[in-house]
């Protein structure tokens, strides 16, 4: 019977899994459409429209698991997003096709990515984030969404993408469906995988920072990879990046704003590898402008050691 349940249980997970990652497309593919028929720009709509929908599995998952007074995995789930997506996606992305930086990502958004990483480990400290700290994390991201804003209004009407196909009606249902269906997944990932995490011995904190961590960062590994092999460079290193800063502005605050999240001390020790890798990606693209697929190579290999040692010990 045990047995049973447990791969009812993996078994939901994947149905969890698949639901997250169509939705965020969905998601992505409406609101894209409207980000380019304004005239955004490629790193923008990386770093806000893109970055916001494949972060939606991780809103979604963080919430819903705060709410449910699993805030290991709410907050584990964040932190181990972050650390797959600077680690895998960004240098899987990388090992496909080197990726050059534009000035406004190594100035700006590297620095919001290296300042917010510091901010939410020091707020982690006491191994807790409460509701001001949550709600301090938020008007942060929405200075950040500002300065965003303006840096694509500013382009001048030349610059911005030609042939973009227009937003139509049929967008606003992909937008909300794709939504819907990420809070269905969202709720289902949790819930099993918590089970899972009680049947393996395993605790909560491990489970959100690896294998629910994997599976709301299946969007933002998707969109990378094919960004990179279609050569849109900005739309990949943004969708990464962006991806990070709203994980740790937008949604640990809005699950903190919610209700107070304590976790483990293992976060600590979490906290401080994301922090190495998010001071390293930064140096990388800062150094020559680029992230090689050696660089690539690098991060991913780094990041699957780490990842292995989280699960054996």
């Amino acid at each position: 019977m045990a047995a049973t349940a447990v791969l009812v249980d993996v078994g939901l997970v994947v149905v969890a899994v698949v639901a997250l990652w169509g939705g965020a497309a969905q998601f992505v593919a409406g609101a894209s459409r409207l980000a380019r028929l304004i005239g955004l720009s490629e790193l923008v709509i990386g770093l806000t429209v893109v970055a916001f929908g494949t972060s939606a599995p991780e809103f979604a998952v963080t919430i819903d698991a705060a709410l449910a007074a699993s805030t290991d995995i709410s907050v584990g789930n964040v932190v181990g997003s972050n650390i797959l997506n600077l680690g895998f996606v960004l240098g899987g992305a990388a090992l496909i096709r080197a990726m050059p930086a534009s000035r406004e990502l190594i100035q700006r958004d590297a620095v919001v990515l290296v300042g917010s990483t510091v901010l939410v480990f020091l707020l982690l400290g006491d191994l807790q984030v409460s509701r001001l700290e949550g709600l301090t994390l938020v008007v942060l991201l929405a200075g950040y969404l500002f300065v965003l804003a303006r840096s694509g209004a500013d382009r001048r009407p030349e610059e911005t993408e030609t042939g973009a196909v227009p937003f139509r009606p049929l967008d606003l249902v992909r937008l909300v469906g794709g939504l819907a269906v990420v809070v269905a997944g969202a709720h289902l990932l949790v819930t099993s995988a918590s089970d899972l995490a009680r049947v393996a011995g395993l605790s909560e904190w491990v489970i959100g920072l690896t294998v629910v961590a994997l599976g709301t960062s299946t969007p933002e590994l998707a969109t990378s990879l094919v960004a990179a092999r279609r050569g849109q460079s900005g739309l990949s290193a943004g969708n990464i990046v962006g991806s990070c800063v709203f994980n740790f502005l937008g949604v640990l605050g809005v699950a903190a704003a919610l209700t107070p999240l304590p976790v483990t001390a293992s976060a600590i020790d979490s906290m401080w590898w994301v922090l190495v890798i998010a001071v390293v990606v930064a140096f990388l693209f800062w150094s020559r402008n680029v992230l090689s697929r050696r660089e690539g190579g690098l991060l991913v290999g780094l990041n699957t050691a780490n990842w292995v040692l989280n699960l054996l010990v």
